[in-house]
């Protein structure tokens, strides 16, 4: 009878996740073809299928209507963009705090923003643009994250602690560093730029960039996706971990690495972008539950759609364009709120 019970919940939790995992999916491309077609051109659903279905057949012919270029060329990649960083970016929040068993971590803890925010910021402040600004802002960010290394790892051996004092040292560096080129900047030319970039946008999205962030977001994700399994054992205390055959040490490593590529990616194609990692794998967290197996696939979507939403409210709820900065933190301050009241009223109760 018991196993009979324990077969039929199993079965039941199955099919829970089923349909969480199927209505995640259906918010987000409902998201997406509701960001395509939103604007001062709308454009409605049918029209945004025809013109996929036929770049889709004919992928040779370019676009000649109005509503074909808005759609193909310009609302498209900005869409594709914002959906691959918001996953990559709840995803990397989600990693994080498995690791270190804390709800409030997010990818900003290793300095890694901070880092590829210098990078991205030095770029603008001497004149480049494009593919220099992207390289600087994702080498610095690595730089960060290797900095981090060196100044956690103690006595040949690197601690959770060690790494978030490391990772708030090595930030607070490069945000210093970041307002000393916003101090040298002309106020006139290089500063708003700078100052713009820093807050959040995807205004400046295309085809070659959503290409150039494709392989960095996307080599992050699958390796988080494939680390899944390990990320529950690095949530188990350490001894219990390295007595089930981990070592969280490289472990660890393995997911920052993942991480920051994925991070500085982010940050090189559209600056920082806060509270996603934070609030999106809360959320996640109270649909399919704590097992990252399920964890990550479910932060994943609704990072994307998350996202994909703001940045659409960003550039139609007035004629200037807002930063995706200001909108993510006036959105997800007070859910995190309400999602961290929650979380520790349910605790206090069990």
């Amino acid at each position: 009878m018991a196993m009979a019970a324990m077969e039929s919940g199993r079965r039941s939790l199955i099919g829970l996740r089923i349909g969480a995992f199927g209505l995640m999916a259906l918010a987000l491309i409902a998201a997406m073809l509701f960001s395509i077609g939103a604007g001062r051109f709308s454009v409605d659903v049918p029209r945004i299928g025809e013109i996929l279905l036929a770049a889709v057949l004919n992928p040779d012919a370019a676009p000649t209507q109005m509503d074909e270029r808005i759609v193909l060329l310009v609302r498209l990649p900005r869409v594709l963009l914002a959906a691959l960083s918001g996953a990559a970016l709840a995803v990397g929040g989600a990693a994080l705090q498995g690791v270190f068993r804390n709800p409030l971590v997010s990818p900003q803890v290793l300095g890694i923003s901070q880092g590829a925010a210098f990078g991205g910021a030095l770029a603008i402040l001497f004149g480049y643009s494009g593919f220099v600004l992207l390289g600087m802002a994702f080498l610095l960010g690595l730089s960060a994250l290797f900095m981090v290394g060196l100044l956690a790892r103690i006595n040949g051996r690197t601690e959770v602690i060690t790494v978030i004092l490391a990772g708030m040292i090595v930030g607070a560096l490069f945000a210093a560093l970041v307002s000393v080129v916003q101090f040298v900047a002309d106020p006139n030319t290089s500063l708003p730029a700078i100052v713009y970039w820093l807050m959040g946008s995807f205004s400046t999205a295309t085809w070659p960039r959503l290409w150039l962030a494709v392989p960095g977001m996307g080599l992050g994700l699958l390796a988080v996706w494939l680390l899944r399994y390990r990320l529950n054992l690095l949530a188990l205390e350490e001894q219990e971990a390295r007595s089930l055959g981990v070592n969280p040490d490289r472990e660890r490593w393995y997911i920052f690495v993942a991480i920051s590529l994925m991070t500085g990616t982010s940050v090189a194609v559209a600056g920082i972008i806060g509270w996603i990692g934070l609030v999106v794998p809360h959320a996640a967290r109270i649909l399919v539950g704590e097992d990252h197996r399920a964890l990550i696939p479910a932060s994943a979507l609704l990072g994307a759609a998350y996202l994909t939403l703001i940045d659409t409210m960003a550039r139609t709820l007035t004629a200037a364009e807002i930063p995706l900065g200001v909108l993510t933190a006036l959105v997800g301050a007070p859910v995190f709120g309400y999602l961290l009241r929650r979380h520790f009223k349910e605790t206090n109760r069990t």
